[in-house]
């Protein structure tokens, strides 16, 4: 068993394993257990009656959260020359075309999302293998593959994010600061359950979400009843 500490076994004596809290309780103890110095991230772990081995049930979809998930992501968008000025003004931290594919060739990857066009897209593809193990392939169902790139830039520096099943049938996400105000948090974290719900696989018969557990940076998850 791993040594956590002191601060987090006096937080995990504040929750009770055995119990569901509602959304609302959660948030109050998210706020209670966080001891750390920092403004931690609280995260989403769902697991899934969705099989990630038929992809008649796989889920991948982005949603944006009433309050933003705290966090602002660096943005590439790959797009030719003409167009850098106003992607830029847009609030794009990287743009351009050689420059950029250069360097992700050489492992450099300096942006959280990369968006592109779909004239675009092709050209990808010699860097697909360094893109794809991290996650960082731009594709029309994550949103970043898209003939409205301002739109999109913008959308995602307000906290668009991406949800996408795991080999483990989960589904994780971030929903916000524990500097939230409790109420930003309960909405937030009631938003990506129903974006969750709202992607429910047809061929998934039975209920979608099995267990919802929500955890600040660091310390003990606490179990919503869902």
């Amino acid at each position: 068993m791993p040594n956590h500490g002191k601060k987090y076994d006096e937080a995990k004596k504040l929750i009770d394993a055995n119990k569901a809290y509602t959304i609302a309780e959660a948030v109050e103890l998210i706020k209670k257990v966080n001891y750390a110095k920092f403004d931690g991230t609280v995260e989403i772990a769902i697991k899934t009656n969705a099989d990630p081995k038929y992809n008649d049930q796989m889920i991948r979809a982005t949603t944006i959260l009433p309050h933003g998930t705290g966090k602002s992501p660096r943005i590439a968008v790959y797009i030719s020359e003409d167009k850098a000025a106003e992607t830029k003004a847009a609030g794009a931290d990287i743009v351009g075309t050689e420059i950029l594919l250069n360097d992700i060739k050489a492992g450099k990857f300096n942006f959280d999302v990369l968006i592109t066009t779909p004239d675009h897209i092709r050209d990808l593809a010699s860097v697909a293998k360094q893109l794809g193990p991290k996650g960082l392939m731009p594709s029309p169902k994550s949103g970043t593959v898209t003939a409205n790139v301002i739109q999109t830039v913008e959308e995602f520096k307000k906290g668009k994010m991406e949800f996408k099943l795991d080999k483990t049938g989960n589904v994780h996400g971030i929903i916000g600061k524990v500097s939230f105000d409790a109420k930003a948090l309960e909405e937030n974290i009631a938003a990506f359950l129903k974006a969750l719900e709202d992607n429910k696989p047809a061929w998934v018969k039975a209920k979608l979400v099995r267990k919802v557990v929500v955890a600040p940076t660091m310390w003990p998850g606490i179990q919503i009843a869902y």
